[in-house]
């Protein structure tokens, strides 16, 4: 039997073999577009939130964990909210400064700026945190992973 080149083989912590599938696009775009509305990683259901700052301890249409059982999980899904955020930043100020050239208005640029970077992240979490998850899931389909 010749070994599938999609599939590669990692061992987890128990030291049994775990399949890691190589998504394409059409999975990806998939999983952002789910992402974007709020919606479970998984099947496109919800609700998955029980606030902006909480999520469900499983999704409400299919019942799958929205949580890895892994220690320090979410740290990742912290770590890409900062990036996305800082990005986001970056991309609205260049374009600000290259659409308002020789002239920007930097008085509103140093009044707004600061409290854009401080609320971009609390305004992207619930995103991130299904992002980071959704990205999992196709990497490491579940294993019987159960809900807390």
């Amino acid at each position: 039997m010749t070994p599938d080149p999609a599939r590669e083989f990692a061992r987890d912590e128990r030291n049994q073999e775990l399949t890691l599938v190589t998504p394409g696009p059409r999975a990806v775009f998939g999983l952002l577009w789910r992402v974007a509305r709020l919606r479970c990683p998984r099947c496109g259901g919800g609700p998955v939130l029980q606030h902006w700052f909480k999520m469900r301890p499983t999704c409400g249409q299919c019942g799958g964990a929205l949580e890895r059982e892994e220690q320090d999980y979410f740290i990742g899904s912290m770590l890409l909210n900062l990036i996305i955020a800082e990005l986001l930043f970056a991309a609205v100020f260049v374009g600000i400064l290259v659409a308002t050239w020789p002239d920007p208005p930097w008085t509103v640029l140093e009044r707004f700026a600061p409290p854009a970077v401080l609320l971009a992240p609390l305004l992207l979490f619930p995103f991130s945190k299904l992002a980071w998850l959704g990205g999992d899931l196709l990497f490491r389909p579940d294993r019987g992973i159960t809900p807390r």
